[in-house]
């Protein structure tokens, strides 16, 4: 196993961190003191400057624009935005953009991809599904124009029709196009896409734990055209992965510098003439939170690995998914817990940040949804796929 990373990823890197180096994590109201959501827009500065960098058409081809690069890339740079908590939909506009280019026809491709990478488009994904307890597309239906039934036949040319709800849909309000996952009569799920204005489709804002705008997306026969529906085999599947895999990401770059946060302020902070740092009890648990975030990195790029390169092995890329949830949850909250703890009363003071990377850290762990959770599905697939 070689996680040594290519010139390629790595310049995308420095460029990232170039980029992220002017964004101070209060660039925004703090979410503690701000009834509703922080903002009503995303930082449009800082997706500007992504997209002058090329930032964001990362994954995407040369004939898209793009700089061909895989999603081992895309979560390089995930992890530096975590650090600076970029308000920015990279993570949902880049996976979506990722997911046409590899499953969708030439015109759909041709419509979105060019102007996604340049940010002329933002797209965003409904992945929670009505709750976010069951899979997200049984929460939406999708049939044929002019269907009565499941064996009904359109009359009214090609094309779907979807109903249903995704709920807690990042930056829908300010997305272009939003990508719907959804089931057929005969449950095979399939992602649609389709303009946020469109008719039939209506939003109704939610407010995520970080502050940031979210929105109950509700489809009541919501058409899309036949190139819009994208139904090859497992690109839903593949697209939530990595969507998984790059909220990992995410959870990797914030605990990182929120241990950086620690150390620096236990290492000036002095108690009977010491710094608190070289005490044993503080050091020791600084020293948990940094195995755990040794293992959030090392599962988050093996599960990445897998969905770049669609290696195989002895148990599915789910597999490798779920090991990388199973940390990215527990970890993240761990190192925000100990960091509160070790920060003492200064870390709830509102005008010092480590408090907003608390709100982050639990966002991101209710996205990600309870390791035992995880623990569950890898005992299944390992059940499904015995070992030896």
């Amino acid at each position: 196993m070689d996680f040594t990373f290519t010139e390629e990823q790595q310049a995308a890197v420095e460029a990232a961190r170039a980029v992220f180096s002017d964004v101070a994590p209060d660039r925004a109201p703090s979410p503690a003191l701000t009834p509703g959501a922080v903002a009503e827009d995303i930082d449009r500065q800082l997706w500007n400057e992504l997209a002058r960098t090329d930032l964001l058409g990362l994954t995407l081809s040369p004939d898209h624009g793009g700089a061909g690069l895989d999603p081992i890339a895309l979560c390089l740079v995930l992890r530096e935005s975590a650090k600076v908590l970029a308000r920015v939909p990279l993570l949902e506009s880049c996976a979506v953009a990722t997911a046409v280019q590899r499953y969708g026809g030439s015109t759909l491709a041709a419509e979105l991809l060019p102007r996604a990478g340049r940010g002329e488009l933002i797209l965003t994904v409904g992945a929670n599904g009505r709750s976010g307890h069951d899979p997200a597309e049984l929460a939406v239906t999708a049939r044929p124009y002019g269907e009565h039934g499941e064996h009904g036949t359109s009359t009214e040319g090609s094309g779907w029709v979807l109903d249903g709800v995704q709920s807690a849909v990042p930056w829908a309000q300010v997305a272009d196009w939003i990508a719907i996952p959804a089931h057929t009569a005969g449950g095979h799920p399939v992602l649609a896409l389709l303009p946020r204005t469109r008719d039939g489709v209506t939003l109704a804002d939610q407010v995520s734990t970080s502050g940031e705008r979210l929105a109950e997306v509700r489809l009541d026969g919501a058409r899309v055209e036949a190139h819009e529906l994208i139904d090859a085999p497992g690109c839903w599947e593949w697209l939530r992965s990595l969507l998984t895999t790059g909220t990992c990401a995410l959870a990797l770059g914030l605990g990182e510098r929120v241990l950086a946060m620690t150390a620096a302020y236990t290492g000036k902070r002095e108690q009977f003439g010491f710094p608190v740092a070289t005490f044993q009890a503080v050091a020791v648990q600084a020293a948990d939170r940094y195995i755990d975030l040794r293992a959030m990195e090392a599962t988050l790029w093996q599960a990445a690995w897998r969905i770049s390169s669609d290696a195989g092995g002895p148990l599915p890329t789910a597999a490798d998914v779920a090991v990388a949830k199973i940390w990215a949850s527990d970890g993240v909250r761990r190192v925000v817990q100990t960091a509160q703890h070790l920060h003492g009363g200064f870390g709830a003071d509102t005008d010092y940040p480590l408090h907003r990377f608390h709100a982050w850290a639990k966002q991101i762990e209710l996205s990600l949804g309870p390791a035992a959770a995880h623990e569950e599905a890898l005992g299944d697939l390992l059940a499904a796929h015995p070992l030896g």
